[in-house]
């Protein structure tokens, strides 16, 4: 009980404090665990706690940081200029459609199943257009999110790939019933970007984008009124090379996919080939590194903070404690009900704990009660994925703090403004699983 009611309380501790902003989250990340291991007498083996979780994280940090080095480098040398002016000829000042199309390129980067690459490649190439147009930098940052939890119910992505794992159940079993439900959620969020759309250009109105200008001239209340153009250093630009800038970041990209090395040594070697080949210069490739050092530390600093959170509360038996708490307040009478109750529960479940945690440790034995009234692993492996849309709103999720950092927003700021969309595209995939046969919403005892 007592590490229940720690575990409880150290997250909703650390969430009150970054919501109010009362604490940044890398102070929070560090100092609250810290604080509550203390409180339930850790003193003796936190140190190892700490370590362990950061050991952990490395390499995810080690990946951001070099990708988000690599990204820079192409920001720099214009690979994206010829997106966003297409995007700009297309979209014609118009909020609303830049809105869909940020949801519409988030979906189809998705398909790759890593979040930070979809959040870096949507980030870098629409970012420059709402800084533009004054456009809520938090729209973009929630539906990318939305788009990426969707997205990353293949097979190929980390939350299918765990339940199949711990399930001992075929992904494929999973992923292709899930189809259509995935469909349904894509049609939801694309509403949610119409109606976000809409309200931005009720605020803004239509800008008018002269051909080849890089002033924008829109108009308000008062008139016609000037937006200011992003600085742009065109002695960095080398649009000579984009195709060999493109042609690189698809061959990283496809060898993402293939796996063909782990991650975080794919953008060592291609941030050390794209800064050869687009600043030959030493002391140039000095300036590119100490000029996006800001938001690598920015990060990456959040990330191995969150490794002391993990690891502390992992390491303590806190979500343990936690699972089994939650586990223990579903009634014997709920349990004909229990893929609806997985499918419900997994919202808080892994917000409040990591992937690992919830798909290794809580599902089988969810799975294992759910067997006495006729529910199969696949079924509850199904119902196990419907919130993840929620989840990567957790303060567990290293790449939602690459999101937040790309695109300048508070953290705290992003988790409120995204929590009611998220949960809303939830409850709709888990209408639709209803709807479709996905798992029976009372099973019969057996």
């Amino acid at each position: 009980m007592l590490l229940t009611l720690l575990g409880f309380g150290m997250v909703i501790t650390f969430m009150t404090l970054i919501m109010t902003k009362r604490l940044s989250p890398l102070v929070a990340l560090i100092l609250v665990p810290i604080i509550f291991a203390l409180l339930g007498g850790f003193g003796s083996g936190i140190d190892k706690m700490m370590l362990d979780g950061i050991r952990k994280i490395a390499p995810t940090g080690v990946m951001l940081m070099f990708a988000i080095l690599y990204f820079g480098v192409m920001i720099d040398a214009g690979l994206f200029d010829p997106v966003v002016g297409r995007i700009l000829r297309a979209v014609k000042g118009d909020p609303l459609k830049i809105v869909v199309g940020t949801t519409v390129l988030a979906l189809v980067i998705s398909l790759d199943g890593d979040g930070s690459t979809t959040y870096m490649i949507v980030v870098a190439s629409m970012l420059p257009l709402y800084r533009r147009l004054k456009m809520n930098a938090l729209s973009m940052t929630c539906l990318a999110m939305l788009a990426s939890g969707v997205m990353n119910l293949t097979p190929w992505g980390g939350p299918t790939a765990r339940a199949a794992s711990a399930l001992h159940v075929d992904a494929g079993d999973i992923f292709v019933p899930l189809v259509p439900v995935m469909g349904v959620a894509i049609v939801s969020i694309l509403v949610l970007a119409f109606f976000l759309g809409l309200r931005e250009r009720r605020r803004l109105g239509v800008l008018s984008l002269p051909d080849g200008a890089s002033l924008h001239a829109g108009y308000d209340e008062d008139g016609p009124k000037n937006l200011p153009e992003i600085e742009v250093d065109h002695d960095l630009r080398r649009p000579k090379l984009l195709w060999v800038n493109a042609g690189l970041t698809l061959a990283l990209m496809v060898s993402l996919v293939l796996g063909v090395l782990p991650l975080p040594v794919l953008f060592m070697i291609a941030f050390a080939i794209a800064l050869i080949i687009n600043y030959p210069n030493l002391a140039e490739q000095r300036r590119r590194v100490a000029q996006h050092a800001g938001n690598v530390l920015s990060v990456v600093s959040l990330i191995f903070a969150a490794g002391i959170f993990t690891g502390i509360l992992s390491g303590t038996g806190m979500v343990e404690a936690m699972s089994r708490s939650l586990l223990a307040v579903i009634p014997d009478a709920m349990g004909p009900y229990l893929a609806g109750i997985t499918a419900l529960v997994s919202l808080p479940f892994t917000f409040f704990m990591s992937n690992d945690a919830f798909y290794f440790g809580v599902l089988p034995i969810l799975s294992e009660a759910a067997a006495g009234y006729g529910i199969s692993p696949v079924e509850m492996a199904r119902a196990s994925l419907i919130g993840q849309p929620v989840h990567l709103l957790s303060p567990l999720v290293p790449s939602t703090y690459l999101l937040v950092g790309l695109a300048g927003v508070e953290f705290g700021d992003h988790q409120r403004y995204a929590l009611k969309w998220a949960t809303m595209v939830c409850m709709v995939m888990l209408a639709a699983a209803l709807a479709f046969g996905l798992f029976p919403l009372v099973g019969a005892v057996t």
